[in-house]
């Protein structure tokens, strides 16, 4: 497989700016040959509906400029409609559990919560932040738009906080316990 179809599955898969150094590292690869293979990428997107993002050392794939109505129009029509099932079982570990990460999220789930996550960030009711223990991820939180949305001043005062936060924390560690006991 060419480079440029590596590094643009790479940047498909994580849905979220990697940097060129992160690329190499990836693709046991230079940073410069990282940097011609994606010119070649940016030039082979140009007449699609994706394009590739570039903001100093870090690239993503992203709508085109001329998809860009189509898209404003299709996510306008997403936010009107309910969270659904999915969403509201998200936005719960995030409440009960935030800040969470991505993977928590999904291993609790039991599935991958990446749209999930985006329809929340878009929404305005979760918020991404810098993970202080792996920089190469994110915490997602509740936003101050949501707990004003819902009537809280502090997340404690969500209903039945302490109990809910204990069961899920159970939940994580009895299925972490089965893992490593499935293992031995």
């Amino acid at each position: 497989m060419k480079l440029e179809s590596q590094i643009e599955a790479i940047l498909f898969w994580k849905a979220e700016p990697v940097s060129i150094k992160k690329l190499a590292t990836l693709l046991s690869k230079t940073e410069d040959e990282i940097k011609a293979a994606l010119i070649f990428l940016r030039g082979a997107l140009s007449e699609r509906g994706i394009t590739l993002i570039q903001l100093e050392d870090e690239v993503a794939l992203g709508t085109s400029k001329e998809a860009s109505d189509l898209i404003e129009s299709l996510t306008k029509e997403e936010l009107i409609k309910d969270l659904g099932k999915a969403g509201l079982e998200t936005l719960s570990i995030i409440l009960y559990q935030g800040p969470i990460s991505r993977a928590e999220i999904d291993y609790i789930r039991g599935v991958n919560s990446q749209f999930i996550l985006r329809n929340l960030l878009i929404r305005g009711l979760v918020e991404r932040i810098d993970n202080p223990k792996d920089q190469r991820s994110f915490l997602y939180k509740p936003t101050l738009q949501l707990m004003s949305f819902i009537g809280i001043s502090k997340i404690e005062d969500i209903p039945e906080f302490e109990s809910v936060k204990k069961d899920i924390e159970n939940f994580k560690n009895h299925t972490t316990n089965d893992e490593q006991g499935a293992q031995n």
